[in-house]
């Protein structure tokens, strides 16, 4: 370990070290269960695991619905870290993004939607998460189309595979990941959107906040995010280079 590193946890991240664990809000896609074990898994898991490492510290998996609940925990000091899009909200600092990620649609094999413009049309439902970065992008663009709110992924795909919406929007990752599960459907080439994805840490925990950039810097340096997202079986995700 560096002098800078060594310098960065004395003055960064006491709190953690004096707890002996640091807690990392999660919420959906970026994380999932492994259908075998029941283990946490995901490229966020795979993070977390390693800032806890760095730490020396345990590391306590915090589980939410969504980013609204992980802001919650955030300002309420109940989680020390999240990851998530960058200036997102202003209830949290955050970190130079990691990775961007695109948003898009997914849609059934008998849908002639080809684009956001053509999903944009009177009488079409578009399945959206609550308080995901995707669903305040699209919300800005949509005139015409139903964005019918789900408050998980899982049950915003629901609402696609049981025909009660027409398209589904969310990251493109995790849309090529689910439309297996929908046999014919297929996610449009067009974008919408980026989600620029950091780490989020509470309001003015100054010293904190330059412990977790200095470790997302490694984190890419050393090919650490790449080996998560490929973990994860993610596609399409692009390493941000600052």
């Amino acid at each position: 370990m560096s002098d800078a590193t060594v310098r960065f946890a004395v003055n960064g991240s006491e709190n953690v070290v004096r707890a002996g664990k640091v807690r990392v809000g999660l919420f959906p896609p970026q994380y999932g269960r492994d259908a075998v074990s029941g283990e946490l898994r995901g490229f966020a898991v795979d993070l977390a695991h390693a800032l806890g490492a760095r730490l020396g510290v345990d590391v306590q998996l915090v589980e939410c619905p969504g980013p609204g609940k992980v802001m919650d925990h955030l300002q309420a000091g109940r989680v020390d870290l999240a990851f998530m899009a960058v200036g997102q909200t202003d209830r949290a600092d955050f970190t130079p993004p990691f990775i961007q990620l695109d948003f898009t649609c997914l849609v059934p094999a008998s849908s002639t939607i080809s684009s956001v413009a053509t999903a944009d049309q009177p009488g079409i439902r578009i399945a959206v998460v609550c308080d995901h970065a995707s669903t305040l992008a699209l919300s800005r663009i949509t005139k015409r189309a139903e964005l019918v709110v789900a408050p998980v992924p899982e049950a915003a795909f629901d609402l696609l595979r049981s025909g009660r919406a027409d398209a589904l929007a969310s990251v493109r990752p995790w849309l090529l990941e689910v439309c297996a599960d929908l046999p014919g459907s297929r996610v449009l080439e067009e974008s919408f959107g980026t989600n620029s994805m950091g780490a989020a840490v509470p309001r003015g925990r100054v010293e904190w906040l330059a412990y977790v950039s200095n470790f997302i810097e490694e984190a890419k340096a050393s090919g650490l995010v790449e080996r998560a997202i490929e973990h994860a079986g993610w596609r399409e995700v692009r390493l941000v280079q600052n």
